[in-house]
């Protein structure tokens, strides 16, 4: 009888939990709708119009969908800064499926000398913050000559070490025996990662894949940082140039940006789980 009581108490918990971090996203879809009146009556207290608290509609009053139109139909910038966004996603997830790879399948599999360390300093840039690696990027990328140009955001993206972990413990669920036994039987190593590194460990690309998706698609400081003309900015960007005042237009931009990440994270995320489930498990 103890042990239910716990579990209801723990499931209450995380429900409240969930439905507090959930509020704000359930807001998106109705503030879309609102047409300006409804939304500048609703914020008058925020922009110092009115008195007393915001009080917030799920389903709007008088539903509209003109702020679609005017960002679907009127606003040429957004399909720039759209595409924008999918070309440098597009080329991170490239490159680190090229680079990252074959770093994760060498660390999972081969036994060599200064592995231990060279992975602990994969693991400690992991944990760098873009802040603290900010300075270095932006002297490497003027010495290069990529300052203002995409391949600013792209290149230290692709070198990322966070996908290399994920898709490394997804390696290291191989049983060795099947990799010894390809080896005796004259497979060459190129041939074992390509027809059984590949397919075994699947599971852990894909949830690099769905989690750097996920970051990448949303990338804010990297472009702010290192693109100075708007032409080259991503979508990401694109909604702190909106006004408050024109909240329901955000409200829409908001919700163009948001389908394609929740249709990546709902395809990926069988996958995405069984990766996370691989961080926690001891090596």
């Amino acid at each position: 009888m103890r042990k239910k009581k716990r579990a209801w108490f723990a499931t209450a918990i995380c429900a409240a939990a969930a439905a507090l971090i959930c509020a704000p996203l359930l807001m998106i879809p109705g503030g879309s709708l609102m047409d300006s009146a409804e939304m500048r009556r609703i914020l008058a207290p925020i922009l110092g119009e009115g008195s007393g608290f915001a009080v917030w509609h799920l389903i709007p009053l008088y539903p509209t969908i003109g702020h679609f139109y005017r960002l679907l139909i009127e606003s040429p910038a957004f399909y720039r800064l759209f595409w924008n966004t999918v070309g440098m996603t597009a080329a991170i997830l490239l490159g680190q499926l090229v680079v990252g790879l074959p770093s994760a399948w060498a660390f999972a599999t081969f036994r060599f000398r200064g592995r231990d360390f060279l992975f602990g300093l994969y693991v400690v840039l992991m944990l760098l913050p873009f802040q603290v690696m900010l300075l270095p990027q932006y002297i490497v990328l003027q010495k290069l000559q990529m300052y203002n140009h995409p391949a600013a955001v792209v290149l230290p993206a692709i070198f990322s070490t966070f996908p290399v972990f994920i898709m490394y413990r997804g390696f290291t669920q191989i049983d060795g025996e099947i990799l010894e036994a390809a080896r005796l039987d004259g497979a060459g190593e190129w041939q074992i990662f390509l027809q059984i590194g590949l397919p075994l460990g699947k599971m852990g690309i894909q949830a690099a894949i769905v989690l750097s998706f996920l970051e990448y698609w949303n990338l804010v400081e990297q472009p702010m940082a290192f693109l100075e003309e708007q032409a080259m900015w991503p979508l990401s960007l694109y909604l702190p140039q909106i006004d408050i005042s024109q909240a329901g237009f955000a409200f829409a931009v908001a919700v163009m940006v948001l389908i394609p990440a929740l249709f990546v994270f709902a395809l990926g995320q069988d996958a995405l789980e069984e990766g996370i489930a691989y961080i926690g498990v001891k090596q």
